[in-house]
């Protein structure tokens, strides 16, 4: 354990001042009474925060720096280099932090101390139906099986990069983040636990996650996280997991379930796939408090699962069948 923790956050930031402001607003509103540090990348933007950033540096200490475009991870690498404290946290620059945040962090830590931490990302009612639908479709137990900071997890908890904490001990001996993307947030978390640190899900530092996000851009992140999975059971064969067939499962049962029913004249056939639909709407218009939230959750879980099993399923024949090399294959997927 460290003798004394110095926190410092870790943004990278491209083309999105306003998110910054957000965020920084929220730093102004923490109870945490000790100093932190926090270190803003911008990673070859054309829209630049610095002018938001002046608004804010007589109220908190920032670091800023520009860089030439290389990607989050090797952005998040270059902030953990240059920043003064020996525990740093990431959040994504569209992520509000509650006030209690950094003083749950700390009073966890300082009670049981983990050299590598996770939380959860949640939505609040400022934000659209559309983005509390698509966040409860990515936090869900019943969709996700909690992979994305949940503690009632179905696998090992693996931190994200939206909301992730990170000693510099760990970053000197991992390297931090490599270079594909996305994917960069489980590998590291991989390689962590392959050093045989462990990893930790803290319930009460959840975050804000205000993703700035339409049911098109929706369907071709989930796309590429369905692409990036098989590269990671590559890579780190003792985190391949059954969870990650699910959505190519849940397209077949649904093919399945639908042309039974239609060719046997027999709406039994149905019954499953309505009854889980049914739950889906139910659980997240009781937990949005809002029915219009609750059906948007259905068009999500479709768009979820039908990009991210169709990719899986596509990526998985090309690099665990064909043998193809991931660069390669999938260029885009990797930063140079």
């Amino acid at each position: 354990m460290l003798n004394t923790i110095k926190y410092s956050f870790i943004i990278p930031v491209f083309n999105r001042p306003d998110e910054i402001y957000e965020l920084l607003e929220s730093f102004c509103n923490q109870n945490f009474v000790d100093d932190f540090e926090i270190v803003i990348v911008e990673d070859g933007s054309t829209k630049r925060c610095n002018e938001i950033i002046s608004v804010f540096n007589s109220k908190l200490d920032i670091s800023y720096f520009y860089k030439d475009n290389s990607g989050p991870g090797s952005s998040r690498n270059y902030g953990m280099r240059l920043a003064k404290g020996n525990y740093f946290i990431i959040l994504d620059s569209d992520c509000i932090l509650p006030p209690h945040y950094l003083n749950t962090v700390h009073q966890f830590l300082e009670t049981e101390f983990y050299h590598c931490f996770g939380g959860a990302d949640t939505s609040n009612n400022s934000f659209s139906p559309i983005q509390q639908a698509i966040n409860y479709t990515m936090t869900s137990l019943l969709s996700t099986g909690g992979i994305r900071g949940n503690k009632k997890s179905l696998q090992k908890f693996e931190p994200r990069s939206f909301n992730m904490g990170l000693s510099k001990e760990v970053f000197d001996k991992t390297n931090g983040f490599s270079n594909i993307h996305p994917g960069e947030d489980p590998d590291l978390s991989f390689r962590v636990l392959e050093l045989n640190y462990q990893t930790v899900f803290i319930p009460n530092a959840f975050v804000f996650h205000k993703r700035r996000i339409t049911w098109s851009k929706f369907y071709l992140q989930i796309s590429k996280f369905g692409l990036v999975r098989p590269i990671l059971n590559i890579w780190h064969p003792k985190s391949t997991k059954f969870i990650f067939w699910l959505p190519t499962m849940f397209l077949l049962f649904s093919i399945c379930s639908i042309t039974f029913s239609v060719y046997f004249n027999n709406l039994l056939f149905l019954v499953p796939l309505s009854s889980y639909l049914f739950l889906i709407v139910a659980d997240s218009t009781i937990k949005n408090k809002s029915l219009l939230v609750g059906v948007y959750s259905l068009f999500a879980l479709f768009i979820q699962f039908t990009a991210y099993g169709l990719s899986f399923l596509k990526s998985t024949f090309l690099i665990n069948f064909l043998k193809r090399d991931p660069e390669k294959q999938f260029p885009k997927l990797f930063f140079k």
